[in-house]
């Protein structure tokens, strides 16, 4: 930069980390897709967020939205936990190296999260299910994992009867404050 142009300021400037995050405002988590079915087929006792690994047109598809994870649950297997079962639509300007949609996901914890939810998939019977797909501030996929225990047909009778009781009590709230 030159004397002339460093007094008029027309010069190349450099960004530096703090000018570049004072205007950028704070992007709070995004949703892409919920197991909803797994609330009503598990009683969820405790959940975590965990990593996934991902390939390059996997995370540009779950970006998009197009991530199912209907028919999905993780497992754990020599030591490593995977994700099963979740269907990542390929990316339509993906070419030869587009990904498989249906491939085993490797799962990012640590290692005493890994043995803790083994031993408690062993000796309890509960089940890993992924519960919620959601982008972070910082641009990850992350995936909230429940530890969950599968529930009787008698369970589910009383959680849709105990929702019905709910609603309707709500109701009548809402028509009595009306009056």
């Amino acid at each position: 930069m030159t004397g002339r142009q460093a007094r008029r300021g027309t010069g190349r400037r450099r960004l530096t980390s703090r000018s570049c995050s004072e205007g950028a405002a704070a992007i709070p988590d995004k949703t892409i897709a919920m197991n909803r079915r797994a609330r009503h087929e598990f009683a969820i006792e405790s959940s975590m967020e965990v990593g996934i690994v991902l390939s390059g047109t996997e995370i540009k598809s779950i970006r998009a939205g197009k991530v199912s994870l209907a028919d999905a649950y993780a497992r754990i297997d020599k030591g490593e936990a995977w994700l099963i079962g979740v269907h990542i639509a390929p990316w339509e300007a993906g070419n030869r190296y587009n990904h498989e949609p249906k491939r085993d996901r490797k799962l990012l914890l640590h290692r005493g999260q890994i043995d803790q939810l083994l031993g408690r998939t062993k000796a309890k019977g509960l089940t890993l299910v992924p519960l919620k797909l959601y982008i972070t501030e910082r641009g990850k996929a992350k995936l909230e994992l429940g530890l969950g225990r599968g529930k009787q047909l008698h369970d589910r009778r009383r959680d849709i009867a105990a929702r019905e009781a709910r609603r309707e009590v709500e109701r009548e709230l809402a028509e009595a404050s009306r009056r």
